[in-house]
Parts: C-alpha cells; structure tokens; sequence
C-alpha cells in the first residue's frame, strides 16, 4: 500500500471551516429540504466566513490524450484545495465516496468532504475522503 504525505494543515483547517458552515446551515434549517438549498446557503455561510469557493465548477476530463467537457460539475471547490459533494438524501451510498474519489483524481486534488444534510444529526452524514 503507498502511503501519501499528510494532509497539509493549511488544507486541513479549511475542511474544518467547511464542516462548521455545514453544521451552521443544518442546525438553521434542519433534514428535509433539496440539495440546491443547502448548497446556497452553505455558499452564503461559507461568503460571511470570508472563505473562498467556487460553485459548480466544470470538470472536464482527458480521454485518449483529448479534453472533453463532459458536463461534470463539482458542487463546491472550496479555497482551491477541497472539494465538497453535496447530497439531501435518505440513505448514503457507495456510489457517491466512488464519485468524490474519481473528480478528487481529476481534478488533481486529495482532500474531499462528502455532506448529506437530510440526516437529523449532521456528524452522521459527513464523510471525509482522502485520496
């Protein structure tokens, strides 16, 4: 198995921000709403932190040595460092750590947080994803 350096702390101390805007957003509004809401919100709570990110990012792939825009968008790139996969849905499942790793390997990055917000405490539905 390889091993990788450490998070740098620097990276590490942002996700800690993302979590604590994530845990502001959900005690205000609590499970049951659509992602779009949570993620607006998240980007407002993330703004009056003076944090940097970029919505919906595009994420195009190479494929046999060719760019292609394949309509993949990234929920949140937050201080060009993690990438945050947003979801409100009843049960989490393997797919969505499978997609966070793969834009993590695309997008050249190693830090992700995967956010589910219909869950009625919010340390339950945050998983950390490290690649």
């Amino acid at each position: 198995m390889k091993s990788f350096d450490p998070i740098p702390q620097v990276v590490d101390q942002v996700a800690h921000e993302i979590v604590d805007a994530a845990f502001a957003v959900h005690t205000a509004l609590g499970p049951g709403l659509l992602e779009s809401v949570y993620e607006t919100c998240l980007c407002r709570e993330l703004a009056g932190r003076d944090i940097k990110f970029r919505t919906q990012v595009t994420l195009p792939i190479e494929y046999k040595g060719v760019r292609l825009e394949s309509g993949l968008r990234l929920d949140l790139v937050v201080a060009e460092s993690v990438i945050v996969e947003l979801k409100a849905v009843e049960k989490m499942l393997p797919v969505f750590e499978a997609q966070l790793l793969t834009y993590l390997r695309l997008a050249g990055m190693r830090l992700g947080l995967l956010i589910n917000f219909n869950v009625p405490l919010l340390k339950t539905g945050i998983k950390r994803i490290v690649l």
